[in-house]
Order: C-alpha cells, then structure tokens, then sequence
C-alpha cells in the first residue's frame, strides 16, 4: 500500500466511479440538469488540492506521502484543515459522484476513498508529524480539524 500514494488512489478510484456508471445499468438519482451541480464540487475539489500542493512547491517541502516531513505546513488552507490536498480530492470525488447521477455505488466509492484515506493515509502521516514536531504538531492537531 506504501507504494500507492493519494493522487494514484483518487484516479484509481474516479476511474473505478466512470466504468461501474458506463458498465452497469444502475438507477440515476439525480438527473440532468440536476446532476450538473456535481461540476463546480468536481473542479473546487481539485484546485483546493492544487492550491495546498503548490504551497509546498513554494515552501521548498517534501510533499511525498511516505518520506519524512521537513516543515510544519500551517498557512493557506492548512489553517482550516491539516490535509486540504485530501479534502480536495473528496470533495472533488463528490461532485463526480453527482455528475454521474449519484447512485448508491458512486457514493460507496466515495465513503472508501474517505475511508482508506483516513484510516491509512492520514493516520501515518500524522504519527510521523508527531514523532518530528512534537508540541508544535500536538498544538497544530488542537486549534485544526483533520477534515473540516
């Protein structure tokens, strides 16, 4: 798993979301014009993720997943939440969801996005910052919510 990292994760996953919709006959919740609200959540989604990622382009940080943290990333949108570039990819997730129609296995493609990145991604990501930044981190981890 340490070899897939999240942006590999949420292609896989929008792909897998595309070819159940084309693939199975599946009832559509929510149709056209309807479902175009799916399109401004599928494109925020990704410049959210964008934004916090050029951020530490221009911070000189390491942004790989699996190698050590080198900085504290607390501006930008990293002061309302400690993991923009994932809240970005669900969120654009969501909006493909309801493109697509929004049934009920798009969303379950959702809920485990959310879940494998919660519980794999964020999880070791934030025993590594711990471990690095100690106080600093555990005060970061008090005054911003992991998600929203």
């Amino acid at each position: 798993m340490q070899k897939l990292l999240p942006p590999f994760l949420y292609i896989l996953t929008l792909i897998a979301m595309i070819l159940t919709y084309w693939w199975f006959e599946l009832s559509h919740h929510l149709v056209f014009p309807f479902n175009l609200l799916g399109l401004p959540f599928a494109l925020s989604g990704l410049v959210l993720s964008a934004q916090a990622k050029r951020l530490f382009i221009r911070l000189e940080t390491n942004i790989m997943t699996f190698d050590k943290p080198d900085l504290l990333v607390t501006e930008g949108a990293f002061k309302h939440t400690r993991n923009p570039m994932y809240l970005g990819f669900v969120i654009s997730l969501l909006g493909v969801c309801l493109l697509i129609g929004a049934n009920e296995l798009s969303w379950a493609f959702v809920v485990l996005f959310v879940v494998i990145t919660d519980r794999w991604y964020i999880c070791y990501e934030e025993r590594v910052m711990q471990v690095k930044f100690g106080s600093q981190y555990t005060a970061y981890c008090r005054d911003v919510r992991r998600w929203i």
